[in-house]
């Protein structure tokens, strides 16, 4: 049987020969009634503030369970940044060792075709200078030619100049002939 802080203060007692004080004995009825009904109250305000933080608990743990799947959603998206980020620096990589690639095989081509027209331009020199030095040869050869012909030439002059004086002395009838040295100038 549950006694209420009521049933305290309603309560009676017979009397009975050498019985309690009743004077006393509703006073403490009534103290205790007083105690009971306040532990009561404090017991029914613990519920209540118990009530009350079991909701801001389940509140808490909702929130908690948010931040949780808030922060597994962040970790995943961070994962996926990352992953992107390293497939697209893989592929930023791939692409710059590509046209590297490119660059350096446009590079060694355009290095063989210098060295091709480096080559070509070695032997256009040889070509020239064979050119030169056969002209020069050929000059060479022409001056010598010349020299020999001047040299032929005075030397069939000295002679011309000597036979006729050898001849006139030989023949005085052939008189109406100009002398050598006169022929001779009138041709050079």
């Amino acid at each position: 049987m549950k006694v209420t802080p009521l049933d305290l203060r309603q309560q009676r007692f017979n009397t009975v020969m050498r019985g309690y004080d009743r004077g006393e004995v509703t006073a403490f009825l009534n103290e205790v009634a007083d105690d009971y009904e306040n532990a009561l109250r404090e017991a029914d305000r613990l519920r209540q503030e118990v009530a009350k933080l079991e909701a801001v608990l389940a509140e808490h743990r909702g929130q908690e369970r948010n931040l949780r799947n808030t922060l597994l959603t962040a970790q995943k998206m961070a994962d996926e940044v990352k992953d992107q980020a390293t497939v697209e620096a893989e592929r930023v990589i791939k692409e710059a060792e590509s046209r590297a690639d490119l660059i350096v095989q446009k590079s060694q081509g355009r290095i063989e075709d210098m060295q091709r027209e480096i080559e070509g331009m070695r032997a256009k020199r040889r070509e020239v200078e064979e050119g030169v030095e056969a002209l020069v040869k050929t000059l060479q050869g022409t001056i010598s030619f010349i020299k020999e012909q001047d040299a032929r030439a005075r030397d069939e002059k000295v002679l011309l100049l000597h036979r006729p004086k050898q001849a006139e002395a030989a023949s005085p009838s052939t008189s109406a002939m100009p002398p050598a040295e006169e022929r001779i100038s009138s041709q050079g």
